[in-house]
């Protein structure tokens, strides 16, 4: 069962403005990678449903994450079936986001009350997405569907839609304030904060101090 509400994660991730997007088959580099994100200031995680016995890695990090970091909010990604939409629910997911849009996992979500976050990439997607329910849409891929301005043009129209741009975000200065300038209310970020190279070397510290720098960034460029 999901430890925070759906309006407590639309809440943090407003505030945050930078979702993490992760997944490692290894438990334990996971858990070196969440206190790394959350040591730099972000208390919510994306762990990403992409490799085999995905599902298992997620149980034993929630309730890992629960004893060592009972602030942070963990949901899953990656997600595009109802199922697997259940199945994360009752693993304790906080909020579900998905690449497409998917209405059963939408009945899903509404009905145990968790926040789902379809992928869009048209204003007639977004529009139904919000008929389902949908606070948050994810546009992806991000740079793919048209960039910051798919965004700002989608904005004009319907100023009260809450956008979250995936894929081709990156975490300096010009690249954030392009999307928050256009109306992101928040940005999901994967291998381009969480490197590879970070990864391999280990270097957790280097990865907090990393992800306190671009989180001090989105906070000045929102404050503008």
């Amino acid at each position: 069962m999901a430890r925070f509400t759906r309006t407590d994660v639309i809440v943090r991730m407003r505030e945050t403005g930078i979702i993490p997007i992760f997944y490692h088959k290894d438990i334990e580099t996971c858990r070196n990678v969440i206190k790394a994100s959350f040591a730099g200031g972000l208390k919510v995680f994306e762990f990403t449903n992409r490799g085999d016995f995905a599902h298992e890695v997620f149980s034993e990090l929630n309730k890992w994450a629960e004893k060592e970091v009972p602030e942070l909010i963990m949901g899953v990604g990656s997600v595009v079936d109802a199922g697997t939409t259940s199945l994360y629910i009752q693993l304790g997911a906080n909020f579900i986001v998905s690449p497409l849009l998917n209405a059963d996992m939408a009945r899903v979500c509404n009905r145990r009350k968790i926040l789902w976050t379809p992928g869009c990439g048209s204003v007639s997607e977004i529009s139904y997405a919000e008929e389902l329910g949908a606070d948050i849409i994810k546009i992806f891929p991000g740079s793919s569907v048209g960039g910051p301005d798919f965004i700002k043009s989608v904005k004009g129209p319907c100023p009260w839609t809450s956008l979250m741009p995936t894929g081709g975000v990156e975490p300096t200065i010009e690249n954030l304030k392009s999307w928050y300038d256009a109306g992101a209310v928040c940005v999901g970020m994967g291998s381009n904060l969480i490197t590879k190279d970070i990864i391999a070397k280990k270097d957790w510290d280097g990865l907090s101090e990393k992800i306190a720098a671009t989180l001090k960034i989105a906070q000045t460029l929102r404050k503008k």
